[in-house]
């Protein structure tokens, strides 16, 4: 008989990022570093695809095209000496929402101090999953609570054309700054990372995430898995996670009736389980219902580790009466 890749024991507790973490968007102290005016930014941000279309280009990447953008500020002299050490210097300056980041390893305490999950080594796993800026995440203080993060990348160094046949280029000191977008998340593609989470791609890189993979073999179930955001842009992971098994709830800002009214709809038209207020102090409803969700899909890991033995091991013989 095969044995299982890995021993499905992790539930992973995945997050969106801006306004689910935290109350404003990352990019906000970025905008007050250079002294730029940041609803002017997403303005012109909000009119780009007007711009493109008005000069002869029909498709574009809507969610990601704040990058370009940033790229352009620099490029003007905007953002001077804009660079990945800057942005993750500004991501210690991010105020999260009340009881963040201890949540995050409360929740992990909970499975350590029960006997019967430690037993089955059953463990917490964090991701974090954004079309923000990863650098300024991973600045931020919650990073070291967290497993992953999946966001936007820029790169500092451009190969130039040619370069597999120019001589080695030694560690340049000079004064770096962002002149190209290395990566991009947007909510499409975050569905990827969901499947990267589950096959275990970001763990063992030799597993591509588009290789044929055992639903037993995979790393994490996405029936384990409990995804935490604040809105319609998340459907196509909360449609993915839902469709699974999984568990899915949104958050809002309190007194934003705006936010509440968004959530409350989403979960009229069945896209997400529940909601509550963006507050992970200990009574509050959040904090509740995950730890709820944590001790349910623990449970049934149990029951489905159990019923997995009674099928693979038969009973003992007995003497006949």
């Amino acid at each position: 008989m095969p044995q299982n890749i890995f021993p499905q024991n992790i539930i992973a507790i995945i997050w969106d990022f801006d306004k689910t973490l935290i109350p404003d968007y990352m990019e906000k102290p970025l905008f007050s570093h250079f002294n730029v005016d940041e609803k002017k930014f997403w303005q012109e941000v909000e009119n780009l695809p007007a711009f493109y279309k008005k000069n002869g280009l029909d498709l574009v990447s809507r969610d990601t095209l704040y990058l370009n953008h940033i790229l352009t500020y620099v490029r003007s002299g905007i953002f001077p000496g804009l660079n990945n050490q800057l942005l993750r210097q500004l991501g210690a300056q991010l105020e999260f929402y009340p009881g963040l980041p201890e949540f995050f390893e409360i929740v992990k305490e909970k499975l350590k101090n029960n006997p019967t999950y430690q037993k089955h080594e059953l463990k917490i796993e964090h991701y974090i999953l954004s079309t923000g800026l990863r650098q300024i995440i991973l600045g931020s203080k919650i990073a070291p609570n967290v497993e992953g993060v999946w966001g936007c990348e820029f790169v500092e160094k451009v190969a130039p054309a040619g370069y597999l046949d120019a001589p080695a280029d030694p560690a340049s000191q000079e004064k770096r700054e962002i002149l190209d977008i290395g990566y991009v998340l947007d909510n499409t593609t975050k569905t990827r990372a969901i499947f990267e989470i589950n096959k275990g791609t970001n763990i063992v890189a030799e597993i591509d995430v588009n290789a044929t993979i055992r639903p037993q073999d995979r790393r994490v179930p996405i029936q384990n898995m409990i995804y935490v955001a604040d809105g319609p842009s998340d459907i196509p992971v909360f449609s993915i996670v839902n469709q699974n098994g999984g568990k899915t709830f949104a958050v809002y800002q309190k007194g934003s009736e705006s936010e509440f009214a968004q959530a409350n709809e989403l979960q009229k038209q069945a896209r997400l389980q529940s909601f509550g207020e963006a507050d992970y102090r200990a009574g509050s409803k959040t904090y509740l219902w995950i730890l709820a969700a944590v001790d349910e899909i623990a449970k049934r890991i149990l029951r489905d580790k159990a019923r997995a033995l009674d099928e693979q091991v038969g009973p003992a013989p007995r003497h006949l009466a």
